[in-house]
């Protein structure tokens, strides 16, 4: 096999774990659809990993105009998921935090990944699990090791109080 055969197999072998990987995150997505729309999690997801946004941030996040955002945010306000306050030192900005439900719902979407994540791992031999182990985080480090900017495939979150 030439050098252009062996890169063709090495990315589809890569695409195959992805889309493994990509598959856990949206039956995660589906576990909470009857609660929050896909939109509304990336916002709660993005407030999780980022700690309070506005909802200029939000809008953006979401690629959305400010409205959108607007409408999507006071939903979750409404389901008791996020808290809306103003900002002391300008009052025209408003930031969005998560409640107890909120970080509720987000940490358990996070722990169904993790939770499938790790049963297909205990499904490998451990001497395969190993090398998957040494190779998720070299191309992790390869890829700079940097979450997805908009939080929608996070699998690791930092503490929320």
């Amino acid at each position: 096999m030439d050098d252009q055969g062996e890169k063709l197999q090495d990315v589809d072998a890569a695409l195959l774990a992805a889309d493994v990987m990509m598959r856990v995150a949206a039956r995660s997505v589906l576990e909470v659809e009857d609660l929050v729309t896909s939109p509304q999690l990336r916002v709660l997801v993005a407030i999780a990993t980022r700690g309070p946004q506005t909802l200029g941030e939000i809008a953006a996040e979401l690629g959305v105009h400010a409205s959108n955002a607007t409408r999507t945010c006071e939903k979750l306000v409404q389901a008791g998921l996020i808290t809306r306050s103003e900002n002391r030192a300008d009052r025209r900005f408003v930031h969005l935090t998560l409640t107890q439900d909120g970080i509720a719902l987000v940490q358990r979407v996070i722990g169904h990944r993790r939770a499938a994540l790790a049963e297909v791992l205990a499904a490998m031999e451990p001497r395969d699990r190993a090398t998957a182990l040494h190779a998720f985080r070299a191309f992790a480090h390869a890829a700079g090791e940097r979450p997805a900017a908009d939080g929608r495939f996070s699998l690791v979150l930092p503490a929320i109080a």
